[in-house]
């Protein structure tokens, strides 16, 4: 079943996704909170518990959205490969929040998932920052590196497919507020990018 037409026929859940190597896991706040807060600012509903999931399962369908992070390397299995393409291919969307030292490793799996296609960065012209609230940035909520925050994606057949940010740790902005210590204006700024790319993803 296109994930659109099962997105429209049932509860909206968000996962996680969980793989073999880094730190899938951290933060296991992120999604929940991120899912109150598009609960109380738009008229979506949103499942507020986590949902965890493996992209060798065939449930995996299940999910209109699912989310990546991770500190360090991400290798994927052949089947989690090919379940990836096809979940990404009929509807799914992916995001991904390199939480410092995901990026070659993701870059390379993604090579393996659609060969021959490049992700690209997006312009701040791009819907994704205009989707529920306007951006003309893209926010940065913690240093690492002090290089500029970046945006890039993945187009299949002319949809946004996934959505990678690097260098902008935009989903710790989302975790409790004990667990980082971020200032209220740079989690309001990681909530509302947050918004955006979840409105962006189910409503394209």
């Amino acid at each position: 079943m296109n994930l659109i037409v099962l997105f429209l026929s049932c509860s909206i859940m968000l996962a996680r996704v969980k793989y073999n190597s880094s730190d899938w896991y951290n933060d296991p706040s992120i999604l929940p909170n991120l899912a109150s807060e598009l609960n109380s600012r738009t008229t979506l509903r949103v499942a507020t518990e986590q949902s965890v999931i493996s992209l060798d399962e065939p449930n995996l369908f299940d999910y209109p959205f699912i989310f990546l992070t991770g500190h360090s390397e991400i290798k994927l299995s052949n089947l989690e490969v090919s379940n990836l393409r096809e979940y990404l291919t009929k509807g799914g969307f992916l995001y991904v929040d390199d939480d410092y030292g995901l990026d070659k490793s993701f870059r390379q799996e993604m090579e393996k998932v659609f060969p021959g296609i490049k992700m690209e960065e997006l312009p701040f012209s791009h819907p994704i920052y205009h989707s529920f609230y306007d951006f003309l940035y893209l926010p940065k909520i913690h240093k690492h590196d002090n290089k500029p925050p970046k945006a890039y994606g993945l187009f299949y057949q002319g949809r946004l497919v996934a959505f990678y940010t690097y260098e902008t740790n935009i989903s710790d902005g989302w975790a409790d507020p004990s667990v980082h210590n971020d200032p209220k204006e740079k989690r309001e700024e990681a909530f509302k990018f947050g918004i955006n790319i979840i409105m962006y993803a189910l409503m394209q």
